[in-house]
């Protein structure tokens, strides 16, 4: 089979048939573009022509009953999905693993009354584990894939897919080979001589007993981590060697170019954590991935997927055959992390406030961070490090403006005995400046670290880097911040006042009064600069 289809519907075909779903039940839109693709299959499924479409879910709900295996039934749009609704609560309350795959119209036409034009995905919603509409060709077949494990792990029920008329003649992608769910330990973490550990959210509290850090040891493995699985593992440990995707150092690409393993722990593998990975992860590299249920897997990289609680499982693999020694492997780890290092200068910049809380603030702080221009510093591994006992809390992939102003207070409640500080831009603290007098109330010391540049800086530097630039609009000013009545404010201008700012911080903030140390920053120090150096040291500065 090539790595491209024309068309949805053989796309479709061939992503049944590498899921053993060797039965459809339905009635096809009236382009009969599947009938044409089933005649045209080297092996085709059965496909049970009904002739209504109510009858031909009730069938599939029988047939996947049955067999409890995922079973597939397709119909046209518009009042066919509706008819097929009936099917679909039946299917529910019965928890059949049935994934119903509907025609849609071409987005080209919504909103212009076209022919059997309905809002799908919300009219079944309620009656499925998963509704989605598929818009692009390269989604398709992970779409198909995720509807499939869907339907068929944890409590089992149907899904609804829509596949729209614009991608009946696209052409579809084919990368990978599918998801194998497994049991014990995935045959390829056995194999693997060249192994990369990626830990994400799913990791948050399941790592008590270094688990993870057991295991990159068993396996000479490099730690790798997302932003939201930061505090997880020991950043200090020799083998970790910082964020992945977006946040990866270059140093790291040669570890990531020549893996033959990558063991994912908790994580949704969301863009950000695989953004510039090499194009034979999840294909000709398998992708392990291990999470607590199967609705968080990514379908669209191919290896073994582990459904279960993270730590019990990696338990279970230390205690099993992990294969060889990996000492050649190790060593090139452990000499990469030997690579990264912070950034040093005789100014006042963002890695050294990020260098000072480290060196004042106790190990058990817990750094809360915003996603926006300058903030994302901490991001790239070593100017910030969790160590063994911190903590850190981050957006979403959202990255909503302001979150992380705000959740720090949450985090204080939650941990009233650490110290909590948050690293946030001046826009998004003026989102958030007015619950000031709620910290102040609620006695909860925690210290916000506002990098001021002057108001919406990511704005400001996509604007200057517009071709041409954009200078009838300013996103910047030299604004103060507004002092809060019972907030201690401090102002630092010089790299010399960090730290007794941070340490006055500490005191007070201990005893339960909020602080604010206010940092002039320029605006182009940014951890992303067009010339791609992206946090990490250019050859020709100042290492310590």
């Amino acid at each position: 089979m090539s790595d491209q289809v024309r068309g949805a519907w053989p796309a479709v075909l061939e992503v049944l048939r590498q899921h053993d779903a060797g039965t459809l039940f339905g009635l096809p839109g009236d382009d009969l573009k599947l009938l044409d693709a089933i005649e045209r299959a080297d092996d085709p499924p059965r496909l049970v022509l009904c002739r209504d479409q109510r009858n031909a879910l009730f069938m599939a709900t029988g047939h996947a009953l049955q067999t409890g295996a995922a079973t597939a039934a397709v119909v046209g749009k518009g009042p066919a999905v509706t008819n097929a609704a009936t099917g679909l609560l039946e299917a529910q309350c019965s928890h059949a693993p049935v994934v119903l795959i509907g025609a849609g119209t071409d987005p080209h036409h919504i909103g212009a009354r076209a022919f059997q034009e309905l809002d799908q995905v919300s009219a079944l919603a309620p009656l499925t584990k998963w509704a989605h509409r598929v818009e692009h060709a390269d989604r398709l077949v992970p779409a198909l894939r995720r509807a499939l494990l869907v339907a068929t792990q944890g409590a089992p029920g149907p899904v609804y897919l829509e596949v729209p008329d614009h991608l009946l003649d696209a052409d579809v992608p084919l990368r990978g080979r599918g998801l194998e769910l497994t049991t014990g330990i995935p045959r390829p973490l056995r194999a693997a001589e060249r192994p990369i550990l990626l830990v994400g959210g799913g990791m948050r509290h399941r790592n008590a007993d270094r688990v993870v850090e057991r295991l990159a040891e068993r396996l000479g493995a490099a730690i790798f981590c997302t932003a939201s699985g930061r505090g997880a593992v020991d950043e200090d440990h020799p083998h970790f060697l910082g964020l992945s995707g977006l946040y990866a150092a270059p140093a790291t690409a040669q570890l990531w170019s020549t893996s033959d393993c990558v063991v994912s722990l908790g994580s949704r593998l969301e863009e950000t954590a695989t953004l510039d990975w090499p194009e034979p992860i999840g294909d000709a590299v398998p992708v392990v991935q291990l999470n607590i249920a199967a609705e968080e897997f990514a379908t669209d990289r191919s290896g073994p997927c582990v459904a279960g609680d993270a730590a019990a499982t990696v338990e279970g693999w230390l205690a099993g055959d992990l294969g060889g020694r990996r000492g050649e492997w190790a060593d090139l780890v452990t000499a990469t992390r030997q690579e990264l290092r912070p950034r040093v200068s005789g100014e006042l910049r963002i890695p050294d406030l990020l260098a000072e809380v480290q060196q004042v603030v106790p190990q058990d702080r817990i750094l809360v961070q915003e996603n926006g221009l300058q903030d994302m510093w901490s991001y790239f591994f070593p100017n910030y490090s969790c160590g063994p006992r911190g903590g850190s809390v981050v957006p979403s992939e959202q990255t909503s403006l302001g979150f992380g102003a705000a959740a720090a207070a949450g985090v204080k409640v939650a941990a009233p005995h650490r110290p909590v500080l948050a690293l946030v831009g001046d826009g998004a603290f003026a989102l958030f400046a007015a619950d000031l007098r709620t910290l102040v109330r609620e006695r909860l010391g925690v210290c916000y670290l506002v990098l001021r540049n002057g108001g919406y800086g990511w704005l400001q530097q996509q604007a200057d880097q517009h071709e041409p630039p954009i200078t009838g609009f300013a996103f910047t000013g030299d604004e103060p911040l507004a002092r809060t009545p019972g907030v201690h404010h401090a102002l630092v201008e010089r790299r010399a006042d960090l730290a007794p700012a941070l340490a006055e911080a500490v005191r007070l903030t201990a005893e339960g009064t909020p602080c604010v140390i206010e940092v002039l920053v320029a605006l182009d120090d940014s951890a992303l600069r067009p010339e791609g150096d992206f946090g990490t040291a250019k050859p020709d500065e100042e290492l310590p």
